[in-house]
């Protein structure tokens, strides 16, 4: 074995593990837009908040944190969770969040707000 790689295969290591990394943050922003997007069409159509929270969680990441305001007019849905990876005790969790907003339709229930 060279002195070349014996360099070359940590830092291959390194550069592979970081795009894991990256792939992982990218796939739950993904779960956190498509679940605020869920949640948002849901709150739109008048379903009561706690279905709309439940259904929006389930769609997330694990341990995502679902936000829900319904108004007269608009229905926000706000999708957050922290990224952590399980194989690296080092690397800071890195946040991410995703909101998605609706008309709501006429006759949904009173406008009303579920953190």
């Amino acid at each position: 074995m060279t002195a070349e790689m014996a360099v070359a295969l940590p830092s291959l290591a390194l550069v592979l593990g970081a795009a894991l990394w990256a792939l992982t943050v990218v796939g739950a922003q993904m779960e956190c837009v498509d679940a605020a997007r869920t949640g948002a069409r849901a709150a739109a159509r008048g379903e009561p908040l706690e279905a709309v929270r439940h259904a929006a969680a389930r769609a997330g990441p694990p341990e995502a944190t679902v936000s829900v305001v319904r108004q007269s007019r608009t229905s926000r849905v706000t999708v957050s969770a922290s990224i952590r990876p399980g194989w690296a005790i080092a690397v800071p969790p890195i946040s991410v969040s995703a909101s998605a907003v609706s008309a709501t339709e006429p006759g949904a229930d009173d406008p009303t707000t579920l953190p």
